[in-house]
């Protein structure tokens, strides 16, 4: 088979980016220098290092609870990221006192990293804050810790209370406070003064302890009173309370003494109100609403002789049993309120005591004397002047208390002879006693309420009743003009 002739093969052209590779090699082996190709920069050559890019650093700040006047070790330790420690960095420490803050001097830190300053504890939690601040150098950035509060350790309080042991009732007396710290520093401000009632302690007043850590309270108590003070807690003194400080009160007359043996009334009372106003302080007025209220079904009752226009209201002040002042109220008649308003004042200006003196409508209905209990009232040696009912022992006879002009005075000790026997005892027959039991007109009382035209009508029968002569009247029947018909000859309670 005949072939033709061979044709020759055609080379294929190199690429540029072969043929700089090519080149770039034969350079390279060669060491012969290479032109450069046009389209391409040479590289920039690198300059010399610059300064490292500064650490962050933290700030701590430590301090214990003291005291508040004593200095606190504030401990500031400066580290930077990694924990080591920053040495000979300058610190700035502040604290905040009055709405101001003010510079602390505190050294550069060690080579620990740490630096400590001394700040005195303040009271009040306000001036107890400081903050401590780096600003940072070339090497190291600033930072700041913020607001720390210094704490505060509580110092026990001692409260005391002094004072008298007694007063003499409507006198006063001043109670002393005194509040200190435990290291014996005086206490300032508010302090509270407390009162026994009943189970509970109230605040009697609040009072100031100055300076010296003082305060005085002037009281004036009418009965037996516990005291105390005490001190609330505050951010640096712990709460106190002092001991107890008892007060007894002490009459401001003399106590009636009755003989050994004598017994005691067989009914109790409550002790009747202190004394208000100077003296006897006798008011006389007609019967509130309130008391009306009270009389009416009792003391007073449809078909009473008398009506409310024609009674009238005595408070009066008097010496009790006790020694003390009391305030004793009874009801009367108009026309005979006025000299009983006296010669009780009278008893009053002479110290000659009276048991008490309460409305006999306390003692409720009697339905055998068909008006107030007189019999409950007699037991309790209770004074008295108006109740519409019927004489004791006599049924169906009207009282002369039932006018409002009968006084019954002290009956506990001078008693009243029924058929039946004494009333309400019989221990006191034939006794006497200066001041609170008489048995004869001489006697003390006897002869001052005869000076008030109040008369002791039936004599030791009925020791305790008096009456006064209605007005305008004269007398007429015997020696017992102003008494019902039926009482004529006989004791008409």
């Amino acid at each position: 088979m005949h072939l033709g002739a061979a044709r020759p093969c055609r080379q294929p052209t190199p690429r540029p980016r072969r043929l700089l590779l090519v080149l770039a090699t034969a350079a390279t082996l060669l060491a012969v220098p290479v032109p450069a190709l046009a389209g391409v920069e040479d590289p920039v050559p690198p300059g010399p290092p610059g300064p490292p890019a500064p650490s962050a650093t933290v700030l701590e700040a430590s301090a214990p609870a003291r005291y508040a006047g004593d200095a606190v070790p504030v401990r500031l330790v400066l580290t930077d990221a990694a924990g080591a420690p920053v040495t000979g960095a300058p610190l700035r420490l502040e604290r905040r006192v009055g709405g101001a803050w003010s510079e602390v001097p505190v050294a550069a830190t060690d080579e620990s990293g740490a630096a400590t300053a001394q700040v005195e504890a303040a009271r009040a939690p306000k001036d107890n804050r400081v903050r401590a601040t780096y600003d940072g150098d070339e090497t190291h950035e600033g930072s700041s810790t913020g607001l720390v509060r210094l704490a505060l350790r509580r110092r026990n309080a001692d409260v005391r209370l002094r004072g008298p042991g007694s007063v003499v009732d409507e006198q006063s007396v001043v109670l002393r406070v005194r509040v200190t710290t435990g290291a014996g520093d005086p206490v300032e401000g508010p302090v509270r003064l407390l009162r026994r009632a009943g189970r509970r302690w109230v605040e009697e007043r609040a009072l100031r302890l100055d300076e010296r850590g003082r305060a005085d309270a002037e009281v004036a108590p009418r009965v037996d009173t516990r005291y105390r003070a005490r001190l609330a807690q505050r951010p640096w003194l712990a709460r106190g309370t002092s001991t107890v400080h008892r007060l007894d009160n002490r009459p401001p007359g003399t106590p009636v003494r009755l003989p050994a043996g004598a017994p005691s009334p067989r009914r109790s009372l409550p002790a009747q109100a202190r004394a208000v106003g100077e003296g006897p302080n006798a008011k006389v007025s007609r019967i509130p609403g309130g008391v009306w209220k009270q009389m009416t079904g009792r003391s007073w009752h449809a078909g009473c002789p008398v009506g409310r226009d024609s009674l009238r209201l005595l408070r009066i002040n008097y010496w009790g049993y006790d020694g003390y002042r009391h305030r004793g109220e009874l009801v009367a008649h108009a026309d005979a309120v006025g000299r009983m308003s006296r010669a009780l004042s009278g008893m009053y200006a002479r110290e000659l005591p009276i048991r008490s003196m309460y409305r006999v409508d306390r003692f409720g209905w009697s339905k055998r004397l068909q008006g107030a209990d007189d019999h409950a009232s007699m037991a309790a040696g209770n004074t008295s002047a108006f109740n519409c009912r019927q004489v004791v022992g006599r049924p169906g006879v009207r009282s002369p208390h039932s006018w409002g002009r009968s006084l019954d005075l002290n009956p506990w000790e001078n008693p009243y002879r029924t058929s039946g026997g004494w009333l309400p005892t019989g221990w006191w027959v034939g006794r006497d006693h200066p001041k609170v039991a008489w048995r004869s007109g001489s006697h003390a009382v006897v002869a001052l309420l005869r000076t008030h035209t109040l008369r002791w009508t039936y004599g030791t029968a009925d020791a305790h009743h008096f009456d006064a002569r209605a007005a305008g009247r004269t007398a007429g029947r015997g020696d017992r003009p102003d008494l019902p018909p039926e009482c004529d000859h006989v004791v008409c309670h």
